[in-house]
C-alpha cells in the first residue's frame, strides 16, 4: 500500500476492483481488459503479496512484445519498492542473453518474458519453471495474433499443474477460450465493459478540420498547450511525412513505426520519456502496449476505423489519476466514424474549435475544397452585393457562366435569402469562383463571396 501511494494511485480501476478479490484468494481468472486499465497491478499485487523466495522463479508473466515486457517489469519494481529485494527479470530479445543467464544463476523471483526468449532459456536449461506458482498470460489475444499459440502451449507444458493461472486479454475469441479450458481450473471470467475502459480523467474533444489543414491544427495545438503528446496516424508513410514537417518547423519530435529496428525504437522511446522530445508520432501497431508517464495529450491525427483502437489510443493519457486530453481531428467525410465511437459507449466527445496559440502561425490555413464538398462534389458558397444584398439568380448565372466560363454542369442549386444568395459550385471550379467572383460587380456594387462551411451534424449520445 505504501508503494501504491508512492506511485500516485488514488483508487482502484474497474479491472482491479473486479479481479483483486479473486486473485488474492488464489483463483484462476480470465479478465477482458485493455492496456491502460491497470491490469499490471491487477496481477502484480497478488503475485507480490503471495511471493515466496526460492532458487527457482515463483512467477512467470508471458507478454507479446519487448516494450510491454519492459513496462510490466518496471511496474512490478515500483509495486515492490518497499519489499525486501524482489528480483524481477525481463527476458526478451535485444538484451544480452549472457546477462540473463547470469541473473538466473543468482536467482530470480519473477520472470517477465516474450515466448521466443523464454523457450530459448528452457532449451538451454538456464530456466526452470518447475516451481512456478503464478502463471500470467498478458495480452493473450495479441500473442495469438502474432503466432505464438504453439510457443504458449510448449511453455505451459513445462509449468507444474498445481498453480494459479491468470489470463488478461482485450478480446476473448474462441482460441482464448480453448486455452483456458485446457490450462485453467474453474476460472472466473471478468468482463470490463467498454464504458469502463476509458478513465474518467481523460477529456475527449474533436475538431472539425479539413484534411489539408490537419498539420496547421496540429501546430496550433502544440503551440497552445506545449504538451507531451502522442500523435496517432494510420500509416508509417504518414509518420515519416509529419515527423519531417514538424522537425523542419523546430518541434522536438520522434517517430515510431513497425519498420524501426529494436535499438532505434528503444532510443526513440527513451528520448520521449526523458523529455528530449515532446511529441511522438506513431502508428497503432508500433504503439500497442506503450505505457509512458506524463503524456498530457493524445492526438488522433487520423481517426481510427475501429472504436476499440480509439479506446486503446486515448488510454495513453489520463493515467494514474492524472488528467489527460484526447483530441481527434474529424473531416466532414469522417463523421460516421465519430458516431461509431459514441455508439461504442465510450463517453461524450465534445466539439471544440482549434485553439488560438498566442503566436503567429508557422504555416497558414489553406482552403481544402475536397473536404468542403458534399457527396456529389459540390461546395456551398454565399455571395452578397454591397453590404448585405442578395444577388439575383439571373445575374449570378450571367457572371458565373458567361463571364467566368464556369460550365453549367459545375453550377448547382442557387437560393436567395433576405441578406445573401447561396449557391453550389463543383469542387473542381471552386477555387476559380472564390478568387475571381469577388473581382466582378452586380450592377454598380462590389461582390463579397465566401465558402459556407458545412458543419458536422450533431453527434447523438443515444
Amino acid at each position: 500500500m505504501k508503494a501504491i501511494e508512492r506511485m500516485g494511485f488514488l483508487e482502484p480501476t474497474p479491472v482491479q476492483v473486479e479481479t483483486l478479490p479473486l486473485t488474492m484468494k488464489g483463483k484462476d481468472v480470465i479478465a477482458q481488459a485493455q492496456t491502460g486499465t491497470g491490469k499490471t497491478a491487477a496481477f502484480g499485487i497478488p503475485i507480490l503479496e503471495s511471493l515466496t523466495k526460492g532458487v527457482k522463479p515463483f512467477s512467470l508473466i508471458l507478454v507479446p512484445t519487448r516494450e510491454l515486457g519492459a513496462q510490466v517489469s518496471n511496474e512490478l519494481k515500483k509495486l515492490s519498492y518497499y519489499m525486501d529485494d524482489v528480483r524481477v527479470l525481463p527476458v526478451y530479445g535485444g538484451k544480452s542473453i549472457d546477462d540473463q543467464i547470469d541473473a538466473f544463476r543468482k536467482g530470480v523471483d519473477i520472470v517477465v518474458g516474450t515466448p521466443g526468449r523464454v523457450i530459448d532459456h528452457l532449451r538451454r536449461g538456464t530456466l526452470s519453471l518447475s516451481e512456478i506458482e503464478v502463471l500470467v498470460l498478458d495480452e493473450a489475444d495479441r500473442m495469438l495474433d502474432m503466432g505464438f499459440i504453439e510457443d504458449i502451449e510448449y511453455i505451459v507444458s513445462k509449468v507444474k499443474k498445481q498453480r494459479q493461472t491468470l489470463l488478461f486479454s482485450a478480446t476473448i475469441p474462441e482460441a482464448i477460450k480453448e486455452i483456458a479450458s485446457r490450462h485453467m481450473v474453474d476460472p472466473e471470467t471478468i468482463m470490463i465493459g467498454e464504458e469502463q475502459i476509458v478513465l474518467p480523467t481523460t477529456k475527449q474533444v474533436y475538431f472539425n478540420i479539413e484534411r489539408k489543414n490537419k498539420i496547421w491544427a496540429l501546430c496550433r495545438v502544440l503551440d497552445a498547450y506545449r504538451p507531451k503528446a502522442m500523435v496517432f496516424v494510420q500509416t508509417k508513410v504518414m509518420v515519416d511525412i509529419i515527423t519531417k514537417r514538424l522537425a523542419s518547423y523546430g518541434y522536438r519530435v520522434g517517430e515510431l513505426h513497425g519498420d524501426l529496428t529494436q535499438a532505434k525504437r528503444e532510443k526513440v522511446l527513451n528520448e520521449f520519456r526523458s523529455g528530449k522530445t515532446d511529441v511522438l508520432i506513431a502508428t497503432d501497431v508500433a504503439a500497442r502496449g506503450l505505457d509512458i508517464d506524463g503524456v498530457t495529450h493524445v492526438i488522433n491525427y487520423d481517426i481510427p476505423e475501429d472504436p476499440e483502437v480509439y479506446v486503446h489510443r486515448i488510454g495513453r493519457t489520463g493515467r494514474a489519476g492524472k488528467e489527460g486530453i484526447a483530441i481527434t481531428f474529424i473531416t466532414s467525410k469522417e463523421v460516421h466514424l465519430l458516431k461509431k465511437i459514441n455508439e461504442f459507449g465510450v463517453t461524450e466527445i465534445s466539439k471544440e474549435d482549434v485553439p488560438e496559440s498566442g503566436r503567429k502561425d508557422i504555416i497558414r490555413r489553406v482552403m481544402d475544397f475536397e473536404d468542403q464538398a458534399d457527396l456529389f462534389g459540390m461546395v456551398l458558397f454565399k455571395v452578397v452585393a454591397g453590404d448585405s444584398e442578395p444577388v439575383e439568380r439571373s445575374t449570378l448565372l450571367e457572371l458565373l457562366n458567361r463571364k467566368m466560363r464556369v460550365p453549367e454542369l459545375a453550377i448547382g442549386n442557387i437560393n436567395m435569402f433576405d441578406d445573401r444568395t447561396e449557391f453550389e459550385i463543383h469542387k473542381d471550379a471552386a477555387k476559380k469562383v472564390l478568387m475571381e467572383l469577388k473581382t466582378l460587380r452586380a450592377g454598380d456594387k462590389k461582390l463579397k463571396v465566401e465558402i459556407v462551411h458545412r458543419e458536422l451534424p450533431p453527434i447523438s449520445m443515444q
